[in-house]
């Protein structure tokens, strides 16, 4: 229990949040973002992954090989910790680099036959940590919740 939600419950376990704080959407999608988080990177690490390589490898299953910088752009991870995190799928045989034959300064990404069976398989631990995170959600719910999500996501990443 990290040390805002020990904050939440006195001694005897009731919750002391003010209610106008319990109301405030952003407090709770800041709340839940940690606790998904959290859960999230247990139940990865416990399949010898990490969220960063499901992000590359989805991306490339679903858009074909790209670049460092176009990886970079599509997952969003920062260009600077990309190197680390293809190192770490290159040494596990889950990608595979090529000098690109337009530009040999930089290289070409492809996701391997092991990255494909491996990211099938981190889609099914996903699917299983999603059931847990949205446990009190019928599967409508959940639907629409990730609709709204999304839309939220959609209209806030707009640029100004």
């Amino acid at each position: 229990m990290t040390r805002g939600e020990a904050a939440d419950f006195p001694d005897d376990g009731a919750r002391r949040t003010p209610d106008r704080l319990r109301r405030r959407a952003s407090r709770l999608l800041s709340q839940l973002a940690v606790r998904s988080d959290r859960l999230i990177n247990e139940g990865l690490a416990r399949a010898d992954a990490r969220k960063w390589h499901y992000a590359v490898l989805a991306s490339l299953q679903e858009y074909g090989p790209a670049s460092q910088a176009e990886l970079s752009t599509r997952s969003g991870i920062y260009r600077s910790d990309m190197v680390g995190v293809l190192n770490e799928l290159a040494e596990r045989d889950l990608v595979e680099r090529e000098p690109d034959p337009g530009d040999r300064r930089r290289n070409v990404i492809t996701i391997s036959a092991r990255g494909r069976r491996h990211l099938n398989r981190l889609d099914t631990v996903l699917d299983d940590l999603h059931d847990v995170l949205l446990a009190p959600l019928t599967p409508a719910e959940r639907d629409h919740f990730v609709q709204l999500l999304t839309r939220l996501l959609d209209h806030h990443s707009q640029p100004s």
